[in-house]
């Protein structure tokens, strides 16, 4: 019953929109009607500027991390700590502050990786912000990413976290579904003429 708790907890932390408090207190404006209509970090800085991005950055990176790295005290179990990890993300996903809208995913991620195996993580991190660099897309960077990660883990002392790793992947390539189309398209707007 208390792991139940946790995660319904650590669903609520992930759930709760930053990027929406950031922009209308400092930006005066709703995210979700401008630009990617996406709460997110990406969209924050777009429409915002770089400082607010970063700013929602962090504090989406801690809705993942902080709910796992506390849940070491409860458990150091893999699939109790994958769960958590899982419900913040999706908590941030489809957040039930939103009405079952959400962003896409990627710093939440990123916090929860942080805080379960930070050295596959700050690898894979390292490929995201090349890959951003050489193709200008974030889009891309971000699915890199979701999808290095498993592939990493598959022959390290982490294998535990494969499945939540493929969970998450398919859940953030999801929500990318539109960027995907866009890529195809030819139409998907570089990150540098955004900046």
């Amino acid at each position: 019953m208390l792991y139940v708790v946790w995660w319904i907890l650590a669903y609520l932390v992930g759930a709760f929109p930053f990027g929406l408090l950031v922009a209308q207190v400092f930006c005066r404006l709703d995210p979700r009607k401008a630009g990617s209509k996406n709460t997110g970090a990406t969209n924050i800085a777009r429409l915002c500027g770089l400082k607010y991005g970063l700013l929602v950055l962090a504090l989406d990176l801690l809705k993942g991390f902080l709910p796992v790295f506390a849940g070491y005290y409860l458990s150091n179990s893999p699939w109790f700590l994958s769960l958590t990890g899982l419900a913040s993300i999706v908590g941030h996903m489809y957040s039930v502050y939103l009405y079952g809208k959400g962003g896409k995913g990627v710093a939440t991620t990123l916090g929860v990786y942080l805080a379960l195996f930070p050295l596959f993580t700050c690898f894979a991190l390292l490929l995201f912000a090349l890959v951003i660099w050489i193709s200008g897309y974030v889009s891309v960077g971000s699915i890199i990413f979701v999808t290095t990660v498993p592939l990493l883990l598959v022959f390290s002392p982490k294998i535990a976290y494969v499945p939540l790793t493929i969970v998450v992947a398919m859940l953030v390539i999801f929500k990318h579904r539109e960027n995907i189309e866009r890529l195809i398209a030819g139409t998907e707007k570089s990150w540098r003429k955004k900046v």
